[in-house]
C-alpha cells in the first residue's frame, strides 16, 4: 500500500438544493439556498439564552471539569458532524428579551465611557471646530444678486442666439458661393432649348439668352404692350357693336362709357417710356384714387381666359342626330323655347360687357359702404355696425348691418339686415325673411336705414318693457296718426306699469324724432275739473290725460338708458 500513489477525493453533497416539489411531468422545483445573512440569522435562532453564561459554571467546575467538557464536546462534534438541529424559542417573549438585553449592553457601555471621560485619566473630550457662518445679507443685496443672475442668463441666451444666426448667415453665404445643381439646371432650361439625341443632349441658343437680363426685360415689356393693344382693340370692337341706351364713345386711345347716370367709366391705353415727355405727362394723370387697379387686373384675367377657351385643343364629340344643349331646345309645341329664350341662352357676354358689370358692382359697393359710414359717424344713437364678408364674387358682395344701443346689445337685437349688393340693385334681407329691393340710388338706401334706426328705438322700448315687467298695451311700426314723415313712417308703442297706475306712450319718426308722453293716475292730477257725473270714488283710480316729457332734459347717455330711468321712477317700490 505504501507504493500506491495517494489520490485526492472530493466529497460533495448529492444535491445542492433541496427539492420543494416534483410536478406531474417530472419537473423538480428547488428551494433557493440561504444567503449569508439569512444563514447567520438562522444560526442565531438556535442559541438558547435561558442558560447562564458559561463563565460561572466554568469557575465552579475547575480545570478538570473544563477538560472533560471540551473532551465531551469534541466527541459530540465527531458524532453529530453535518447534522443541523433547530432549537425553537422556549416562550413567546423571547425576542423582547433579546432586544432588552442588547439595549442593556449598550447602556452599560455608554455608562463606562462616560465614567472614564469624567475622570479624565484615560480619555478626554475636545470640542469640534465649526466653520464660521457667512454674514447675513440685506434684501436689497439679494435682489441685486438675483437681477445679476437673471441678466447673465438672458445675456447668455442672446449670445447663443447670435452665434446661431452668424452660423446660419455664414452657411447661407457659403451655399450661395457654391454652385447649386438645381438652380444651374433651372437657369439652363430658361435660356437654352434642350433636346436629347441618342445619348447626347444638344442645346440651341434662344433669343432670351442673347445679350444680357436687359433683353429679357425688353421682351417682357413688348409682350405686355401687345397684350394691352389686343385688349383695347377687342374692347373698341365691342363698344361699336354693342347697342345700349347711352352709346359708348371711342376716341383715339380712350373708351368712354356711362354705366349709371352719375358715373362715367373711362378705359385708356397708356404708353410709358423713359423720356422726359412721358414723365411730364405722368404728372398730369389723375390721382390713384380714380384708378381702379382691380378692373385692370380683371381685364388681363378675362383676356387670358378668352385665349384659353379659343386655343384649347380639347374638342368635344359632335353627335350626328342632335347637338348638345338644353333638352327643351329639341322639343316642339307649347313646351318649346321661343325666339327670345333661345337668344338669351345662346348669347355670350363680351369683354366690355363683363368689365362694365364689374365696374357697376364696384361703384355700388363703394357707394353702399360710404353711406353706412356717413350714417355711423353722423348718428350716435342708435349705433350702426357693418360686417363685410371676405368671400365675395366679382358681381356680388354681402354685408351684415346691425343696429344696436350702447350697453343694451343683449336685449336689443331686433334689427339685423343682410345687404346683398349686386350689379344694379341692392337686396335687403330682414331677420324674419322679408326681402326689399333697392335701386342704385344712394338716397333710397339712406332713407331705408334711417327708418330702420327709428324703428329700432321702438323695438328697444318693447324689449326693455318685457325685462322690467311693464305691459305692452299697443305697438305699431306704421302709425297713421300725427304728422306725415317725408322718410318712411313713424313707429309708436304704449306700455303700462306693473300696477297699472302709469302709462308711457312713445312715438318715434325718422325725421320728427322722439316724442314721449306719460299718463298719471287721476287722483294725482290737480288740474282736472270736478265732474258731476263721476261721483263715485272708484273712478279716481283711472288714469288721467297724457303729459309730454321734456326728453332733451333727461339724464342718460342714450335713448334706451333714459327710458330705463323713466320706467324705474314710475315703477312702485317693491321693498
Amino acid at each position: 500500500m505504501s507504493g500506491v500513489r495517494a489520490v485526492r477525493i472530493s466529497i460533495e453533497s448529492a444535491c445542492e438544493k433541496q427539492v420543494q416539489e416534483v410536478g406531474l411531468d417530472g419537473t423538480e422545483t428547488y428551494l433557493q439556498p440561504l444567503s449569508m445573512s439569512q444563514n447567520l440569522a438562522r444560526l442565531a435562532q438556535r442559541i438558547d439564552f435561558s442558560q447562564g453564561s458559561g463563565s460561572e459554571e466554568d469557575e465552579a467546575a475547575g480545570p478538570d471539569g473544563d477538560a472533560q467538557d471540551w473532551a465531551g464536546a469534541g466527541a459530540e462534534q465527531d458524532d453529530e458532524e453535518g447534522l443541523v438541529k433547530f432549537q425553537p424559542s422556549l416562550w413567546p417573549w423571547d425576542s423582547v428579551r433579546n432586544n432588552l438585553r442588547s439595549a442593556l449592553t449598550e447602556m452599560c457601555v455608554l455608562y463606562d465611557v462616560l465614567s472614564i471621560v469624567r475622570d479624565k485619566k484615560f480619555m478626554t473630550l475636545d470640542p469640534v471646530s465649526q466653520d464660521a457662518l457667512p454674514p447675513k445679507q440685506s434684501p436689497q443685496t439679494l435682489q441685486l444678486i438675483s437681477k445679476k443672475k437673471s441678466l447673465a442668463g438672458a445675456a447668455q441666451i442672446l449670445l447663443k442666439g447670435a452665434e446661431r444666426l452668424t452660423k446660419s448667415v455664414t452657411e447661407n453665404q457659403e451655399n450661395k458661393l457654391q454652385r447649386d445643381f438645381n438652380s444651374e439646371l433651372l437657369r439652363l432650361r430658361q435660356h437654352w432649348k434642350l433636346r436629347k439625341v441618342g445619348d447626347k443632349i444638344l442645346g440651341d441658343l434662344s433669343y432670351r439668352s442673347a445679350g444680357s437680363p436687359h433683353w429679357q426685360t425688353k421682351l417682357e415689356a413688348a409682350q405686355n404692350v401687345l397684350l394691352c393693344k389686343e385688349i383695347f382693340a377687342q374692347l373698341s370692337r365691342e363698344a361699336v357693336q354693342i347697342k345700349s341706351q347711352i352709346p359708348h364713345i371711342v376716341v383715339k386711345n380712350q373708351i368712354i362709357s356711362q354705366p349709371f347716370p352719375s358715373l362715367q367709366l373711362s378705359i385708356s391705353l397708356c404708353h410709358s417710356s423713359n423720356d422726359k415727355k412721358s414723365q411730364k405727362c405722368a404728372t398730369e394723370k389723375p390721382g390713384p384714387e380714380d384708378h381702379l387697379y382691380v378692373l385692370e387686373h380683371n381685364l388681363h384675367l378675362l383676356i387670358r381666359e378668352f385665349h384659353k377657351q379659343t386655343l384649347s385643343s380639347v374638342v368635344m364629340p359632335h353627335p350626328a342626330s342632335a347637338p348638345f344643349g338644353h333638352k327643351r331646345m329639341r322639343l316642339s309645341g307649347p313646351q318649346a323655347f321661343d325666339k327670345n329664350e333661345i337668344n338669351s341662352i345662346q348669347s355670350t357676354e363680351g369683354l366690355l360687357e363683363k368689365i362694365i358689370k364689374q365696374a357697376k358692382h364696384i361703384f355700388l359697393r363703394n357707394r353702399t359702404a360710404a353711406t353706412i359710414d356717413s350714417l355711423a359717424s353722423r348718428i350716435e344713437d342708435p349705433q350702426i355696425q357693418a360686417h363685410w364678408s371676405n368671400i365675395n364674387d366679382v358681381y356680388e358682395s354681402s354685408v351684415k348691418v346691425l343696429i344696436t344701443s350702447q350697453g343694451y346689445e343683449q336685449i336689443c337685437k331686433s334689427i339685423q339686415l343682410q345687404l346683398n349688393i349686386g350689379v344694379e340693385q341692392v337686396r335687403v334681407v330682414h331677420r324674419d325673411g322679408r326681402v326689399i329691393t333697392l335701386s342704385h340710388q344712394e338716397q333710397e338706401l339712406q332713407d331705408f336705414l334711417l327708418s330702420q334706426m327709428s324703428q329700432h328705438q321702438v323695438h328697444a322700448v318693447q324689449q326693455l318693457a318685457k325685462v322690467m315687467g311693464w305691459q305692452v298695451l299697443s305697438f305699431s311700426n306704421h302709425v297713421g296718426l300725427g304728422p306725415i314723415e317725408s322718410i318712411g313712417n313713424a313707429s309708436a308703442i304704449t306700455v303700462a306699469s306693473p300696477s297699472g297706475d302709469y302709462a308711457i306712450s312713445v312715438r318715434n319718426g325718422p325725421e320728427s324724432g322722439s316724442k314721449i308722453m306719460v299718463q298719471f293716475p287721476r287722483n294725482q292730477c290737480k288740474d282736472l275739473p270736478k265732474s258731476d257725473v263721476l261721483q263715485d270714488s272708484k273712478w279716481s283710480h283711472l288714469r288721467g290725460p297724457f303729459k309730454e316729457v321734456q326728453w332733451n332734459k333727461m339724464e342718460g347717455r342714450n335713448f334706451v338708458y333714459k327710458m330705463e330711468l323713466l320706467m324705474s321712477a314710475l315703477s312702485p317700490c317693491l321693498l
